[in-house]
C-alpha cells in the first residue's frame, strides 16, 4: 500500500464516479481502476460496487476512508508547514461555519483571505454544530465555527464571541411586543424557531429547561434566511442572535427586542483535533474571521439599541 494508491482511492470515494475522479487526478481511467485494483487485491476487501449511479463504497471502503482520510490530510498539513517555512503560505483548508455565520461574515473574511494568500484552498461546508464536531473529530474538517453548548468536548475549543440572543419581529406586520421581554413570554406570540439539529436550538432550550419554562414553537424550519424572510412580511416572530439577522435589521424590515428575566446569550467557538495542529492557512483564516465577527457583532449590537430605545 502506497501514498499513490490512498490518494486516488479517497479521490474515487468522493466523485463516486472514474471518470470524474480520473479527471480530478489528471490521470487516465486505466490507471486509476489499475490502482484501485492493486489495494483491493492488498487488503483482500473488495471497496466499491459497480452500479448505475457510479462506484457505491462497501462497507470495507466506508471503514477506510474513515481512517485514511486523517492520515492524508496530516500528510499534507506536513508538507503544507515545511512550504511555510519559506514565508509563502499554501495549501488546503477544510472549513465548516454554522449558517449565522456565513450569512454575516463568509463573504467579507474570504474577499480578504484570498488577497493575502491566494495559494491557499479552501473549502467550506455550511452545517449544524453536531455534525461539525463529528468531522472535525474524524479529520474530514480542520477547522469549524459552532455553537458550543455545556457539554464538555473532547477537542481544543477557542471562544471568540458571546452574544446576546433577541426577539425578532417584523417592522411591517410584525405584533406589538410587550416591552421588557420575559423569556416567560414568549409563548404569547407565534413563535418560529430552528428545529433540534441547530445549535441554537440546544442554546434555548437549555436556557429555559433551567428557568422551568416549556418551550412549544408554532413552527420549526432549518434556514435561517427563510425563518427571516417570514418574520419580515408576517406575524410571526423568532430568537435569534443578533448576527443571525443583521440584513435585515440594517435594512430596516427586522426589529429586535431584548429579552430579559434572564438574557440568553450564544458563544461562538472555534474547534480543532487536538491531535492534528493547524497549519498555519488555518491560523490566518481564523484570525480573519473573529476580526469581521466582532466587526458584525458591534454593529448589530447597536442597531439593537437603537430598537429598543424606540
Amino acid at each position: 500500500m502506497d501514498l499513490r494508491q490512498l490518494q486516488y482511492f479517497v479521490c474515487l470515494f468522493e466523485e463516486g464516479n472514474v471518470t470524474r475522479a480520473a479527471r480530478r487526478l489528471n490521470v487516465v481511467q486505466p490507471a486509476l481502476s489499475m490502482q484501485i485494483a492493486k489495494l483491493e487485491a492488498e487488503l483482500n476487501e473488495k471497496l466499491f460496487e459497480r452500479s448505475s449511479q457510479g462506484m457505491i463504497p462497501t462497507a470495507a471502503g466506508r471503514t477506510m476512508y474513515r481512517l485514511f482520510l486523517p492520515i492524508l490530510r496530516d500528510i499534507a498539513a506536513a508538507k503544507q508547514e515545511i512550504s511555510n517555512l519559506s514565508g509563502r503560505i499554501s495549501g488546503h483548508v477544510a472549513i465548516g461555519l454554522i449558517a449565522s455565520v456565513t450569512q454575516s461574515a463568509l463573504s467579507q473574511t474570504v474577499e480578504r483571505f484570498s488577497s493575502q494568500y491566494p495559494s491557499v484552498e479552501l473549502d467550506v461546508t455550511e452545517g449544524y454544530t453536531a455534525n461539525f464536531v463529528e468531522q472535525v473529530t474524524t479529520g474530514q474538517l480542520d477547522i469549524a465555527l459552532i455553537n458550543r453548548s455545556r457539554k464538555k468536548l473532547a477537542l481544543t475549543t477557542e471562544d471568540i464571541l458571546q452574544e446576546e440572543m433577541v426577539l425578532v419581529s417584523g417592522t411591517a406586520q410584525g405584533p406589538a411586543i410587550v416591552e421588557p421581554v420575559r423569556l416567560a413570554d414568549l409563548s404569547r406570540y407565534r413563535l418560529v424557531i430552528p428545529s433540534k439539529r441547530h445549535g441554537l436550538r440546544a442554546v434555548l432550550e437549555q436556557e429555559m429547561e433551567a428557568q422551568g419554562i416549556d418551550l412549544k414553537p408554532k413552527l420549526e424550519i432549518d434556514s435561517l434566511i427563510s425563518i427571516a424572510e417570514l418574520v419580515a412580511r408576517t406575524d410571526w416572530v423568532t430568537v435569534l442572535p443578533s448576527i443571525g439577522v443583521h440584513r435585515g435589521l440594517a435594512d430596516g424590515t427586522l426589529r429586535a427586542h431584548r429579552i430579559v428575566d434572564p438574557a440568553i446569550a450564544r458563544t461562538l467557538a472555534w474547534i480543532h483535533n487536538p491531535r492534528r495542529p493547524l497549519s498555519l492557512a488555518a491560523v490566518r483564516f481564523m484570525e480573519i474571521m473573529n476580526e469581521r465577527l466582532l466587526e458584525a457583532a458591534r454593529s448589530t449590537s447597536s442597531v439593537t439599541a437603537d430598537h429598543h430605545a424606540k
